[in-house]
C-alpha cells in the first residue's frame, strides 16, 4: 500500500523543514520529507569532527537577518550566540582587512591616513560609470583599478571560472566599500549562528513536528513517487532536474573542501600567525585572490564560540558542477538567467508543486531569505484553504 500524506517535501534544507514544522504544528497536515543526502540541514549541516571541533561540512554558514519574523520564528528552536564575521585577505604575502575599509587603505599606502584622504583617493581612481553592467564596472566604479586587481578580479575568476564582466553586477556590487574602519563583513542587524549549532537546531524543528512527519533520508524523491500517495509536493531541488533538463542544464559551481585539524601541540607557535593560542589563522575567513588553487580558508571555530584545545580548518576549492558534485551556487549570469527564465514558465504553470529555494529557483539566497520565503509559501498555501 502506497504511503498517504498532504504533502510531500523534497529536500531538507532551510526550505524543507520550515515548511515541514509550519504544516504540520500549525496546520496539522501529515508530511513526508524525502532529503538524497544522509543528514538533513542541507548545506548548511553542521558536526564535530574526530577531534572535538564544530565543522560547517559544506563551507561557512553565517547567519543574519534583518527580520524580526525570521529571527523569532527561528528562535523557537535554538539559542544564539552573537557573532561580528569578519575576515580577510592574504594576497602579495601578507593579510589585509578586508572587505576594503580604511585601515586596508593605510596598509596599501604603509601610513596612518584618514576617511577624507580615503575618500579623495578613491575619488581619483574610480572608473565613471553610472549603470554598471557587470561586475567588473561595478568594482572598477566603486574602488578603481589598483582595489579592483587586488582584491576582486583574482578571486572571481578563481570562484566563477568566468571573468568579473561577464557576471553580473551583483555579485561583485553586495560587498560592502568603507572609508571608516568598520571592518564587519556583513550589515544585518542580527548576526549570530545556534548556539548548540545548525544541526542541533534542525533536530529541534523536527521534533516539534512529532508523528506527523516521516522522515526518508538517503532517497531520491523519484525513487519514492510510485510508493507514496499525496496532494502537494513542496520541491526544493535544482528546477532544471524537476523537468528532466529538457531546456538542457542550468549552470552550477560546485565546491570541493579539504579539512585540515591540527592538536593543540600542533598549534603551538602558531600564535604568533594566529594572534591567539588555540587557532591556525588570524580571522574565521581568510580570501585567496592570488594564483592558489583555493578560493578562502575558513576556520569557523573563531565564529562558534567553541571551547576547544583543537581547531581544524578548511580550504575552499571551486570546481564544475558535474556528477557526483553538488551544485552550490547557481551562475549570476545573463545566459543562465534566460535559460532559468524557460524553466520558471513551467514552474509557474505547476499547480501541485511548489517551488521553494535557492535551487529551485534558481537564485541566491542566504539562509534567512529562504527561511522567509518558506513562511510566505506556507502563508500563501494556509490562504488558499481559506
Amino acid at each position: 500500500m502506497k504511503m498517504q500524506c498532504d504533502f510531500l517535501i523534497v529536500g531538507g534544507g532551510f526550505a524543507g523543514l520550515t515548511l515541514a514544522e509550519r504544516l504540520t504544528t500549525i496546520a496539522g497536515k501529515r508530511c513526508v520529507l524525502v532529503e538524497r543526502r544522509d543528514h538533513l540541514g542541507g548545506n548548511a549541516y553542521d558536526y564535530h569532527d574526530e577531534h572535538g571541533v564544530l565543522v560547517h561540512r559544506y563551507g561557512p554558514h553565517y547567519f543574519r537577518t534583518n527580520s524580526p519574523r525570521i529571527r523569532e520564528y527561528l528562535s523557537q528552536f535554538t539559542e544564539w550566540h552573537p557573532v561580528d564575521y569578519r575576515i580577510l585577505s592574504h594576497t602579495g604575502g601578507r593579510f589585509w582587512s578586508f572587505p576594503v575599509n580604511l585601515t586596508t587603505f593605510e596598509q596599501y599606502l604603509g601610513r596612518a591616513s584618514s576617511p577624507e584622504e580615503m575618500e579623495a583617493w578613491l575619488a581619483e581612481r574610480r572608473i565613471p560609470i553610472g549603470h554598471p553592467a557587470n561586475s567588473e564596472e561595478m568594482m572598477l566604479s566603486r574602488v578603481g583599478r589598483e582595489f579592483y586587481e587586488l582584491f576582486f578580479e583574482g578571486y572571481t575568476l578563481k570562484q566563477w571560472k568566468r571573468h568579473p564582466r561577464d557576471l553580473d553586477a551583483s555579485v561583485c556590487g553586495r560587498i560592502p566599500v568603507r572609508t571608516t574602519r568598520d571592518d564587519r563583513y556583513l550589515r544585518e542587524t542580527f548576526q549570530a549562528l545556534p548556539r548548540a549549532g545548525y544541526t542541533r537546531m534542525f533536530e529541534n524543528m523536527v521534533a516539534a513536528c512529532g508523528d506527523r512527519l516521516e522522515i526518508r533520508l538517503g532517497t531520491d524523491y523519484r525513487d519514492l513517487l510510485p510508493h507514496v500517495g499525496y496532494a502537494h509536493m513542496i520541491y526544493s531541488g535544482p528546477v532544471d532536474e524537476f523537468f528532466g533538463c529538457r531546456f538542457g542544464a542550468l549552470p552550477y559551481r560546485s565546491l570541493r573542501f579539504e579539512p585540515e585539524s591540527f592538536t593543540a601541540d600542533a598549534l603551538r607557535g602558531r600564535e604568533v600567525i594566529a594572534g591567539k593560542p588555540g587557532f591556525w589563522q588570524p580571522a574565521m575567513q581568510v580570501n585567496y585572490p592570488g594564483g592558489e588553487p583555493f578560493t578562502r580558508i575558513v576556520e569557523i571555530k573563531h565564529a562558534t564560540g567553541q571551547v576547544c584545545p583543537n581547531t581544524t580548518i578548511v580550504r575552499e576549492y571551486p570546481e564544475d558542477y558535474g556528477p557526483g558534485r553538488e551544485p552550490f551556487y547557481p551562475v549570476p549570469a545573463p545566459d543562465a538567467a534566460a535559460l532559468y527564465a524557460r524553466y520558471k514558465v513551467l514552474a509557474d504553470a505547476e499547480r501541485s508543486v511548489s517551488f521553494v529555494g535557492r535551487l529551485a529557483t534558481y537564485r541566491y539566497y542566504n539562509m534567512d531569505q529562504i527561511t522567509g520565503m518558506a513562511l510566505a509559501e506556507f502563508d500563501r498555501l494556509t490562504g488558499e484553504w481559506h
